[in-house]
């Protein structure tokens, strides 16, 4: 019989051991939880709403971030809520960020109801307070109960806020309401049943109300109410028809949903500003929803970068128009720079209607490009050299602002040192604020490209360690040692 218990035991205990291989424990660090591939699924399962950062531990934004992630972690776990925040080091975890689609860090992912398939990458602010708010908005608590006259008074002081008249806040629209409030960042949702607040506002049925301090002041929600439909009736109202440009809303204009913006170069001292500034408005009418028309005032100091290195312009050339594409970054010239309401309709179908050619800012190609270790490259020289089907490009696109670039650039001079002397090997780079080029995604600075020796045009993202060594084992190894390739390999039109 004791043998019996014995060998029981021993069984048991060899059953937990192979058990225990199978999963990694999921410990924490400063109330964030620690993640692999061994736990990730465990994590899941054992948490319903999850925020993971895939992070690279020599990344400067990653690091810049860590204080406000651990600050919103320990504020959710103060309130008792049942959000958990997780990282992972996606350079050792590189089976699992290949999983989640890892190209840049760092890349923030919120699974909701512990589902793989909930996935959804993180759009807000990257404050801790920011990031509460955002996780509450996205597991509905985002929206405010308004019992009384007052309180909806209170809410729509705001620029913006949407109010939802439901008289049962548990009807299909009613939640299809609170779905869209989810996915709105900046924006105060409340809903009402009060009656008074409906005779206040004169509003007779169950509707959604989108209430404004410019334009017309309000619009009302018309037609099938899902989430979809009032996500699209919030996206084409929510801004004015011209929204003047300032640093305190820059990141609202270019970071929001969307993705084409027609901007007006003028000062606002111009005795004919109020004419151009109608025409502009006139126009805008027409591409409500579908164009984001901006003004930005050329007499502010701040916004002479802008004018300058981002679009290209001299204050001589001023007023003027540009089209600006936020995904692949590129740029439009009207052919008549007029600023009429017609001349802007003409310019703005053209572009809906697939019509226009972007216009490519580029220096002028310096004598002395590739007098040193690292070439310089512009927008009309760099498909010939990037290009070149006998050499192996190494390209670095930046911004002279950025700080991780001027971080880089030393870096950069060293590896362009050591291969100075190879046949086949170029060190490059490129300012991306004064030159363009087409088809090439760049989503942020530094980023290093390396473009193969061979005629199958291909191009590898770097994703590795921004070292002299790590940069030397990824060019010796052909680009595979911390390279992915990327999503604008193969493009014809280069």
């Amino acid at each position: 019989m004791l043998k019996f218990v014995l060998l029981c035991t021993l069984l048991v205990a060899s059953t937990l051991l192979v058990t225990s291989s199978w999963s990694t424990p999921i410990t924490e660090e400063d109330d964030v939880l620690v993640l692999t591939r061994s736990n990730f699924d465990e994590a899941l399962k054992a948490h319903t709403d999850l925020l993971v950062e895939f992070y690279a531990p020599w990344c400067g934004h990653c690091k810049e971030l860590e204080p406000e992630f651990v600050k919103a972690a320990r504020m959710l776990k103060a309130e008792g809520s049942e959000i958990r925040l997780a990282k992972v080091d996606a350079t050792s975890e590189t089976e699992l960020a290949q999983e989640y689609g890892v190209q840049k860090y760092p890349t923030i992912v919120f699974f909701k109801g512990g589902e793989k398939e909930s996935l959804k990458e993180y759009s807000g602010v990257r404050q801790a307070n920011g990031i509460v708010k955002w996780l509450k908005k996205r597991t509905g608590q985002g929206v405010a109960t308004l019992a009384d006259v007052t309180q909806a008074e209170s809410m729509i002081a705001n620029d913006v806020a949407i109010i939802g008249f439901f008289k049962d806040t548990e009807s299909e629209d009613a939640k299809a309401f609170v779905k869209a409030a989810e996915a709105v960042d900046d924006i105060p949702f409340g809903m009402t049943s009060d009656d008074a607040v409906y005779s206040k506002f004169e509003v007779f049925n169950d509707s959604v109300v989108l209430f404004k301090t410019f334009d017309e002041g309000r619009n009302t929600f018309d037609g099938e109410l899902t989430e979809d439909n009032l996500l699209a009736f919030i996206k084409t109202n929510q801004l004015p028809l011209v929204t003047e440009f300032s640093m305190q809303n820059a990141t609202k204009i270019f970071g929001g949903e969307f993705k084409s913006h027609v901007v007006m170069f003028m000062s606002k001292a111009a005795t004919d500003f109020g004419d151009k500034m109608d025409q502009f408005k006139k126009a805008a009418e027409g591409f409500k929803g579908k164009i984001l028309f901006v003004f930005m005032d050329t007499d502010v100091d701040d916004y002479k970068p802008i004018i300058t290195q981002t679009f290209g312009l001299k204050k001589e050339q001023c007023p003027a128009i540009r089209l600006l594409t936020l995904e692949d970054e590129m740029k439009y010239k009207p052919e008549n720079e007029a600023i009429t309401a017609d001349n802007i309709i003409e310019f703005c179908t053209l572009f809906t209607e697939g019509k226009l050619e972007p216009h490519l800012m580029s220096e002028d190609i310096p004598e002395d490009w590739d007098k040193n270790p690292v070439k310089v490259l512009v927008g009309k020289n760099f498909k010939e050299v990037a290009f070149n089907p006998t050499k192996n490009v190494f390209v670095d696109f930046y911004a002279p602002w950025c700080g991780h670039c001027v971080q880089l650039a030393p870096i950069w001079d060293q590896l362009a040192e050591k291969y100075k002397d190879s046949e086949d090997i170029i060190v490059a780079k490129i300012d991306l604020t004064v030159n363009k080029v087409k088809s090439i995604k760049v989503l942020g600075f530094p980023t290093l490209k390396f473009f193969p020796a061979g005629d199958d045009r291909q191009i590898i993202d770097y994703h590795g360690e921004r070292t002299l060594e790590a940069f030397t084992k990824f060019l010796e190894s052909g680009g595979k040692e911390g390279g992915v390739p990327a999503e604008e390999s193969g493009h014809d039109e280069f």
